[in-house]
């Protein structure tokens, strides 16, 4: 079974419609992949991600073994059945989170020794031992050992963090194909696994990472190093430059990214794939993503405002509660304030996402997107 279809693309963009087929299940794309790094999208339940549309979501590899441990999720059956989600689910190698969260780490080509950001422990893990943990969750797609760097970056380093990303994800694939026949003969499905390319804002070095790993044939492609504090019109420069050297019959996927209008931006560019943890993260603190623009529900504007809080919306949240009580929940600390603002947040992103491949489908993806933004931008009145 291939992993991507492509069934049509937009008429004045880059934007493809297409299927991610998986063992668990085929997922429209372009789509978003609600993120459940620590096996749960934050106060939300499975069955309501798949009430609101969700097909996949991500998890992280490096949390997991952090906490409960694979010792736990073993016994559980895997991941699937420890979080009750019965849909594909796409691992992350943790390569970002050894960039931004272990206390201490150092970076060999052998692999990466860091101490837990969650007790101190020290641990030592190469590439090979990630792709042993995600076949352990039982990952639907899997995503190698990277090595991030920051923004800015020179480009010696930037560089150096290609070279390794490259011997990394060579060792990657031969531990996945051995991991993948026992697997088979274990009666056991096989999942996919992906490559992920680097090269910082450096054009070149994108484009000799991407051409690299296409050279060695992974299941499809993502793009990192993106998001990590450069200016916007950088972001979009490499996300459309990579996103233009991978191969057209292998899914891509934008890691981390973003607003909503970072989004479309990469389905502009072709991009099939998109996580972040921007709608459950704003919902936690208040904000919430509306047809009409972000809007703080925090603020006193909204004490008496009894409208839904998007008018064109129909999640559980719009249908049943005003702006007036879920300031109210906010400013008294209850809990459910979070949950709705979050569910709402998650189900406008992927409506969001639905319409988009609507508008592919017909080839008027532009034409969505103008009029997405112009109201998205009047601010939430």
């Amino acid at each position: 079974m291939e992993t991507f279809k492509l069934i049509t693309k937009d008429t004045s963009t880059a934007a493809r419609l297409g299927e991610l087929h998986t063992q668990r299940g085929m997922i429209e794309t372009p789509c978003f992949m609600p993120v459940g790094t620590q096996g749960t999208v934050k106060s939300i339940l499975p069955s309501q991600l798949s009430d609101s549309g969700a097909r996949i979501i991500l998890a992280n590899a490096y949390h997991l073994f952090l906490r409960p441990g694979l010792e736990v999720i073993k016994k559980a059956g895997g991941l699937h059945k420890f979080i009750s989600w019965p849909g594909p689910i796409l691992t992350d190698s943790g390569g970002y989170q050894f960039f931004s969260l272990a206390l201490l780490r150092k970076i060999t080509d052998d692999g990466v020794r860091f101490q837990s950001h969650v007790d101190g422990m020290k641990h030592f893990l190469r590439p090979e031992d990630v792709i042993d943990i995600q076949t352990v969750l039982g990952s639907d797609i899997m995503m190698p050992l990277d090595e991030c760097v920051p923004y800015p970056v020179s480009h010696r380093q930037a560089q150096s963090a290609v070279k390794r990303t490259l011997q990394w994800a060579r060792r990657s694939k031969e531990r996945f194909i051995h991991c993948s026949a026992a697997s088979s003969d274990n009666g056991l499905p096989a999942g996919r696994l992906f490559a992920i390319v680097q090269g910082a804002g450096y054009k070149e070095l994108r484009a000799e990472c991407a051409g690299a790993l296409t050279e060695i044939g992974f299941d499809g492609y993502a793009m990192g190093g993106v998001s990590v504090g450069e200016p916007k019109e950088v972001m979009y420069e490499v996300i459309g430059l990579t996103s233009s050297l991978l191969p057209e019959d292998k899914p891509r996927y934008l890691m981390g990214v973003g607003l909503p209008e970072d989004i479309l931006e990469g389905v502009a560019s072709g991009v099939d794939m998109f996580d972040c943890v921007i709608p459950t993260r704003y919902g936690r603190n208040g904000s919430a993503f509306t047809s009409l623009g972000k809007i703080v529900i925090r603020n006193a504007a909204y004490t008496s405002d009894f409208k839904q809080l998007d008018p064109a919306c129909g999640c559980y949240t719009c249908r049943n509660f005003s702006r007036a009580y879920l300031r109210h929940l906010f400013n008294t600390g209850e809990m459910l304030g979070m949950h709705l603002l979050s569910l709402h947040n998650i189900h406008f992103y992927l409506d969001m996402m639905r319409r988009a491949r609507q508008a592919i489908s017909r080839g008027d993806f532009s034409g969505f997107r103008a009029e997405f933004m112009v109201k998205y931008r009047k601010g939430g009145r």
